[in-house]
């Protein structure tokens, strides 16, 4: 299958761009905190946000767990958009992407694209000032950036929203290597820690056990 191009840096940047401007002359503070909004927006203002690039918007996808919406290509090529909001004047976040499991399922199909849509954002009155949007599959994010939450099979998380590294160079399967060795450090470590609890509630027990009542 032909590649679309909008990931592309100069498609990209252009799309990232033209949701910048809609976002600002269309949302409030109460509006950007809400990715079924985004979701909206994008349905109502598709082709002004990617024009010709032949691409087909579904909002069907916009409830599911995995994202927040989604669209097609007109060469089978399939994205689902996780929309993460920042607020720039807060201290920290550490947003969740999505499961290593389920990301691992879905990229068996080479035409599935998992992006994120983040929205870096400031309050200006009633109205959000957006300040920055990134626009990217997940494999263009730098594993610098990236971090696993110990959630279920683990947890993609961004580990400070405030610094994200985009290297859109980054081939899916390298990515995905580099995801493989992340998963094989990290559940051997999380083994020594249920060791530990283990333990732990073991010396507790004992310590209980030795009451009257």
């Amino acid at each position: 299958m032909e590649m679309n191009k909008i990931f592309e840096e100069k498609y990209r940047k252009r799309i990232e761009g033209n949701i910048k401007r809609l976002l600002n002359i269309n949302f409030s503070i109460l509006k950007i905190e809400r990715p079924w909004a985004v979701g909206d927006f994008f349905g109502n203002d598709f082709e002004k946000i990617f024009g010709n690039l032949g691409l087909n918007y579904s909002l069907s996808f916009a409830r599911r767990a995995m994202a927040d919406l989604a669209f097609t290509d007109k060469n089978g090529f399939y994205y689902v958009v996780d929309v993460k909001t920042h607020r720039l004047d807060t201290k920290f976040n550490m947003p969740n992407l999505t499961s290593v499991e389920r990301l691992a399922r879905f990229y068996e199909e080479d035409a599935n694209y998992f992006s994120i849509l983040k929205v870096d954002y400031l309050a200006n009155g009633t109205r959000a000032e957006i300040k920055k949007v990134t626009f990217a599959p997940i494999e263009f994010f730098d594993w610098s950036c990236l971090t696993i939450g110990t959630l279920g099979w683990g947890q993609i998380q961004i580990a400070n929203a405030n610094v994200v590294k985009i290297a859109h160079k980054n081939s899916r399967k390298k990515w995905m290597l580099d995801l493989c060795d992340t998963m094989l450090d990290f559940y051997p470590k999380e083994i020594g820690k249920i060791h530990e609890r283990v333990e732990h509630f073991k010396k507790v027990r004992k310590f209980w056990e030795k009451k009257t009542s």
